[in-house]
């Protein structure tokens, strides 16, 4: 396990080694090094350092407000860092977004999403808008709503803007599945997903890592994360506080007592609350 602190952040798109092909050379599909943002005076991301690993399922776990969520949108190109510098597969995101963006498929908190289209017509439109072939985007379009059980949806003409929070999750991970990346980066998937529908989610994560894909995915919940992950990250007030394999970062006891831990918690004393039940 190793743990990060901040330093000084270099800017966006500095020096690397690079590869051949003019990108840096990486055994990661995610990197990131001295990851800064700063709203006014606030800092949201404190220079973070992380690797991840190709062919991992990587849970980014952390309370509300710790920054999960800006990191991964510097990370992924929705949000342009202050300092420091993310790669994709060894593609830097800020300075060759494109490149980027064709091996990356992301699953954004609060996705906004076209309203007036049906779910079918939302793919096919993001497929050509990748310029992918007609009958490619066809094919694969049909296949996606009939695994995410969106089908009947779009027999019946259901348009997006009235799915529901569930059916948004499922075919925000369509469109980012769609072009088929390598590395797959989801906010918070299973929320609002029944369980049904998320015993298909794992089907198609898990078949996704065994081709030799990354995924990423933050949550809040710790039983998930432990049941889908390989390695984990700890992230609090914008800095990484511990990263490693699930049993590194666990030491012995839960992911739960673990974050708790390093984290802190605020405990309800004896005379909190006693009105309740009075």
């Amino acid at each position: 396990m190793t743990t990060t602190s901040a330093r000084p952040a270099p800017e966006p798109g500095g020096p690397a080694a690079e590869d051949s092909g003019g990108h840096a050379a990486s055994e990661s599909a995610l990197e990131l090094t001295g990851l800064r943002r700063t709203f006014g005076d606030k800092v949201a991301v404190d220079g973070i350092d992380l690797a991840v690993p190709r062919g991992s399922f990587f849970g980014l776990v952390g309370p509300n407000g710790a920054g999960k969520t800006t990191a991964l949108s510097m990370a992924t190109g929705l949000l342009r860092p202050s300092g420091g510098r993310a790669l994709v597969h060894g593609i830097n995101v800020w300075r060759d977004p494109v490149a980027a963006k064709r091996v990356l498929g992301v699953l954004p908190d609060g996705l906004a999403l076209p309203e007036r289209l049906t779910g079918g017509e939302l793919l096919t439109y993001w497929g050509r808008f990748r310029r992918m072939p007609a009958g490619v985007v066809a094919d694969r379009a049909a296949e996606l709503m009939r695994i995410l059980e969106l089908e009947e949806a779009e027999e019946l003409g259901t348009l997006v803007g009235e799915y529901s929070t569930g059916m948004r999750k499922k075919i925000g991970l369509a469109t980012a599945l769609l072009h088929t990346p390598r590395l797959l980066v989801l906010d918070e998937p299973y929320e609002a997903v029944d369980p049904v529908s998320a015993r298909v989610l794992t089907a198609i994560l898990r078949r996704f890592t065994a081709a030799g894909g990354t995924i990423i995915i933050s949550s809040h919940v710790m039983s998930l994360v432990e049941s889908l992950c390989d390695r984990v990250a700890i992230i609090a007030a914008g800095s990484v506080l511990a990263d490693g394999t699930l049993d590194e970062v666990r030491g012995g006891r839960t992911l739960e007592d673990r974050f708790v831990e390093l984290v802190g918690a605020s405990e309800l004393g004896e005379e909190d609350l006693a009105w309740i039940g009075g």
